[in-house]
């Protein structure tokens, strides 16, 4: 059975560098306070939010994700998949702002991954909402990250290069619209994110599920809304820089029940697409338990390759239309 249970309290604004260790070590998820990010500010990302998923269908629509080889835009309920199911939301998928990068011959494919964002020209101030929003959230992320290489012994800028030049970090404004008509609950399935670390603010209407240790193999406990916080995760790549000392955790979101809706905004903080992670230098390497062995998920340190394969499994449609050299099966 889930349980509900708190999960750990970092204050990045008065520091205990063990227990950041113990959160990142044991759990690989913790509810981050003292970030400088006001509740002012929250509210207003949430209120834009719930502004663009009020837009008529016709404003939403016409910003499909299906319109972008770059996988930007809006992804319509039941459009996404996880684990080959579909997921009950909706959403829109923003990163960096940039020019369109279609790979000459020879360069990865992983490089459509970076161009412009498509806007509902009905919520005109969703742009400068969104972008300012990333500015912040890396400036948070960027303290954090270094934060935690220290508390694991590691030299804190070791990865700051990674992040040089054009970083592909992401944000997601989703929306739960309750359950699916067959009861279905899976929101969102099971899953790890691909880069370091996820950084999620919540409204209070619950759903999000982490898997956990103490709890049986497949097992998974409630995470609780604390006010003010976001629930931070570690991602696969933070997994690969320490050869599995810090582990990516799996996570899922239950629908909201009946016609109730959640809305959310996970911010991932993510490298440039062609940063290579190398081994980070630090004590406890010597006791790594290697990165997970899963021949359905497997982990890349060329941050491209790994953000990639998730485009690719949870998009489909996008494949099928601007790259259908990368369907897998």
């Amino acid at each position: 059975m889930d349980q509900l249970i708190s999960l750990p309290v970092i204050d990045l604004s008065d520091l205990d560098p063990d227990a950041l260790h113990r959160a990142a070590r044991d759990v690989g998820f913790f509810q981050l306070v003292g970030h400088g990010i006001t509740p002012a500010e929250q509210a207003r990302l949430l209120g834009a939010a719930r502004a663009f998923f009020a837009l008529p269908e016709t404003d939403r629509h016409a910003i499909d994700n299906l319109n972008s080889p770059h996988f930007r835009g809006y992804t319509r309920i039941g459009n996404e998949r996880t684990q080959g199911r579909r997921d009950w939301r909706d959403q829109l998928d923003i990163s960096n702002e940039l020019p369109p990068h279609a790979p000459a011959p020879g360069e990865p494919p992983y490089w459509w991954l970076e161009g412009p964002n498509q806007w509902p020209t009905a919520l005109p101030e969703l742009r400068h909402i969104s972008l300012e929003w990333m500015d912040r959230l890396s400036t948070v992320a960027h303290r954090l990250l270094h934060a935690l290489l220290a508390s694991i012994g590691g030299p804190e800028d070791f990865y700051d290069d990674a992040f040089s030049g054009n970083p592909r970090n992401h944000l997601k404004l989703i929306r739960y619209p309750g359950q699916a008509p067959e009861s279905d609950d899976q929101g969102v399935g099971a899953h790890k994110d691909y880069g370091f670390l996820t950084l999620l603010l919540t409204d209070e209407v619950p759903g999000l599920e982490v898997e956990a240790p103490e709890t049986a193999p497949g097992g998974f406990i409630k995470v609780p809304h604390l006010p003010g916080a976001f629930v931070v995760n570690l991602g696969e790549l933070l997994e690969v820089a320490t050869n599995g000392y810090l582990k990516a955790t799996n996570h899922r979101v239950l629908s909201p029940p009946g016609a109730r809706e959640r809305y959310s905004a996970p911010f991932f903080y993510n490298p440039r697409l062609d940063a290579r992670i190398a081994p980070l230098p630090f004590p406890g390497a010597s006791h790594a338990t290697g990165v997970t062995e899963d021949p359905g998920n497997p982990l890349f340190a060329e941050f491209g390759w790994n953000e990639l394969k998730g485009w690719v499994r949870a998009h489909p449609g996008v494949v099928k239309k601007h790259h259908p050299e990368l369907a897998i099966g």
